[in-house]
């Protein structure tokens, strides 16, 4: 069985330092918020070109954070309507939901899978104050389009960088626009994942993460004395330790997911399969390969009857599911043609040369 993905097998090298990293955690007596935090903190901002970074419990919570940062800033309030692609996971909007904001689900493009710029405008209104932009499967959404929106509106902008962990556009956002953060996941399947849940949020805006720094730790800066209603969401002290580990490898661990997908893309020859778009720059890590048929069921059936184990992300559009119930009449017709019909190959850094010739050779002859 080809493992869609082999979580073991990509935390194997790590083992003995990961003892040895626990060991020093015990050693050390200091178990929330202490050294291996404020390393990775430091660490994590540098490697996303950003000043601050704010270690949080995960990537759920480091959305749920920038929005209540930005209500205690007075740049949002209760019921303001935030613009979130319709098609993305579920968490993104119920980030905005727990955050008392309005979602308003704006279609994304068939090629890209993220958000249509082209269709922002026409869902703005006056209760509009912010624009989430999440880079869905890896791949940065078109933020210098979606920035200047964001300018002529006054609008807040808001990053889920949840799946895209090291993908670099032209850094339009993050090193020119103080208006915004960023939101990041770390559990295990991500590019860069821990052994449990971890999150973290950059921004460039000092005032911005002066608030998050005390909104994740019960609203308070110092003990005992709470200045915001806030939230206990602190990144683990072990599991930031595994994280400052496996940090300076995740370039190498994107350079061969990225060797993968371009042998996916130029390989596969298969007119019933739709591969995704890429323009082989560095604003993708594929952090999953999906791909589109009409007869989904049938290919996953066939792969699986072929050793092969797929994923779909994901089945039911939030507008659809149950949790939803006042959105289920809303119509996205794109977005329905999207989670009926994607699937995600097996993608991960330690994917083997034949293994890649298998998946190929298999979807060829389907």
């Amino acid at each position: 069985m080809i493992s869609f993905l082999d979580l073991k097998k990509i935390n194997e090298p790590y083992e003995t330092a990961f003892q040895e990293k626990l060991k020093s955690v015990l050693e050390n007596g200091w178990y929330i918020l202490g050294k291996e935090v404020e390393t990775f903190e430091k660490a994590f901002a540098e490697y996303c070109q950003s000043k601050y970074c704010v270690g949080v419990g995960n990537g759920f919570d480091a959305l749920v954070l920038i929005f209540k940062g930005y209500i205690e800033l007075k740049k949002l309030k209760k019921g303001d309507e935030v613009i979130v692609p319709a098609n993305t996971y579920i968490a993104s909007i119920l980030a905005i939901l727990q955050a008392d904001l309005v979602p308003v689900l704006v279609e994304p493009r068939l090629d890209t899978y993220n958000i249509n710029p082209d269709l922002i405008e026409e869902k703005i209104t006056p209760k509009t104050r912010a624009i989430l932009a999440v880079h869905l499967y890896g791949q940065i959404a078109e933020m210098e389009r979606i920035t200047k929106i964001a300018e002529k509106h006054n609008l807040v902008i808001v990053e889920d960088c949840a799946q895209s962990h090291g993908s670099i556009d032209n850094q339009y956002l993050t090193n020119n626009n103080l208006n915004s953060a960023c939101a990041y996941s770390f559990y295990p399947g991500k590019n860069l994942g821990c052994l449990g849940d971890g999150g973290a949020i950059t921004t460039n805006n000092a005032t911005l993460a002066k608030v998050l720094f005390s909104l994740r730790n019960y609203g308070s800066e110092t003990k005992y004395y709470n200045d915001y209603v806030g939230l206990n969401s602190r990144l683990d002290e072990i599991q930031a330790g595994f994280l400052n580990l496996k940090l300076p490898n995740l370039n190498s661990d994107n350079e061969k997911r990225r060797t993968i997908a371009k042998r996916y893309l130029s390989e596969i020859k298969n007119d019933k399969i739709v591969l995704p778009f890429w323009d082989f720059s560095a604003n993708h890590v594929f952090h999953l390969f999906v791909i589109r048929t009409e007869n989904r069921a049938h290919l996953q059936e066939y792969l699986a009857q072929h050793t092969i184990q797929t994923v779909i992300h994901y089945p039911i559009p939030p507008h659809k599911q149950k949790a939803f119930s006042e959105l289920n009449n809303l119509s996205f017709p794109i977005t329905e043609k999207i989670h009926n019909e994607v699937l995600s190959l097996p993608m991960s850094p330690v994917l083997t040369h034949a293994e890649v010739d298998f998946i190929v050779e298999t979807l060829n002859r389907y």
